[in-house]
């Protein structure tokens, strides 16, 4: 009777997930270019990389509170709450735009690899990490002198987004070769790399810090789970297509799904098995997500889709067009 009662329990605990929607969105304007976006949840900020500008909003009032200027081609933003600072990642120029969290003003700039995509900062070093797409590497900056300490760790193929375990770890996906990469903040180097097969072209990687784990998104419609101490694989789930983004969140792991215009909702529906519990309309190209785990609360950027757009034949086309200065960000909440 007890192992029935337990059976039942644990069986009615896994299949509780909670149910999300969007619940806002917040206006912006200008052109549909976008990446990454960041949520500082201590502060209250959502930042939003947008062409050659990064976008700050105030998350407790969804509103616009300010611009950072010159951030040309930004793809990532990485924050620094210990030394009030942040940076992103700026891909038109090779380097990394450094601004003062409270004015938004910025301090300096530092040169990178090619194409920086990916930035993290990692606190027990006090090191920020770019993630350079066409130099295949990374380069590590001192957060504190803001100096370059290494200006090229290889990493053996194209990198995408990176994740933190706050313990001097960061994990990185290797698009081109499917593997996962561990550096070693501290000593600035490549520790390891595994195999996260059968994932094909990761894009998007999220971490479980209370069970360590880590999600990573695939060009194969496929979220794939792994165990960075181990370099195994440990479960893998179906989702949409075209994914870049992956956040995770009270227990469940969500991927934005692009050219589906949904979220696939993952979870762990019995130990060791993971599945689709959930999708979530979001809308066409919203392919990058971020998350604020308080409020439980995921950001989505998006613009609004307008008629099938016309060729230069005057025939239109399958895909449709974007309306001008529509670009905003989706809330998405329980």
């Amino acid at each position: 009777m007890k192992t029935a009662l337990l059976l039942a329990f644990t069986t009615a605990a896994f299949a509780a997930a909670p149910t999300y929607k969007v619940v806002n969105k917040i206006a912006i304007g200008g052109t549909g270019r976008w990446d990454y976006s960041f949520v500082d949840t201590a502060n209250h900020r959502l930042y939003v990389s947008h062409g050659n500008q990064t976008e700050v909003i105030d998350t407790a009032t969804d509103k616009l509170v300010g611009t950072i200027q010159g951030t040309n081609g930004v793809h990532g933003i990485a924050i620094a709450d210990d030394l009030g600072i942040g940076f992103t990642s700026d891909g038109a120029d090779n380097d990394v735009t450094v601004f003062d969290t409270k004015t938004l003003a910025v301090k300096t700039k530092v040169k990178t690899g090619v194409n920086p995509d990916s930035i993290i900062y990692e606190p027990t070093s006090h090191r920020v990490f770019t993630f350079n797409g066409r130099s295949n590497d990374s380069t590590v900056i001192d957060a504190k002198t803001l100096q370059v300490v290494t200006a090229s760790i290889p990493l053996g193929g194209k990198p995408e987004f990176s994740q933190v375990d706050g313990k001097g770890h960061i994990y990185v996906n290797i698009e081109n070769t499917g593997e996962i990469v561990e550096i070693d903040a501290k000593n600035a180097l490549a520790a390891k790399r595994y195999s996260i097969a059968p994932c094909t072209d990761p894009t998007g990687l999220t971490f479980d810090l209370k069970k360590a784990r880590l999600y990573s998104v695939c060009g194969n419609k496929m979220m794939v789970i792994s165990d960075p101490a181990t370099g195994k694989v440990v479960g893998t789930a179906p989702i949409g297509a075209g994914p870049d983004g992956v956040v995770f969140d009270d227990g469940y792991a969500f991927s934005s799904n692009g050219p589906d215009g949904t979220i696939t909702m993952v979870g762990e529906t019995s130990p060791g098995k993971f599945e689709a519990v959930a999708t979530i309309p979001t809308a066409r190209l919203s392919r990058t997500i971020s998350v604020d785990q308080k409020a439980h609360k995921l950001y989505l950027s998006a613009v609004e889709s307008g008629p099938p757009a016309v060729g230069k034949d005057g025939k239109a086309g399958k895909n449709p067009s974007t309306v001008p200065e529509s670009f905003h960000i989706l809330v998405v909440g329980r």
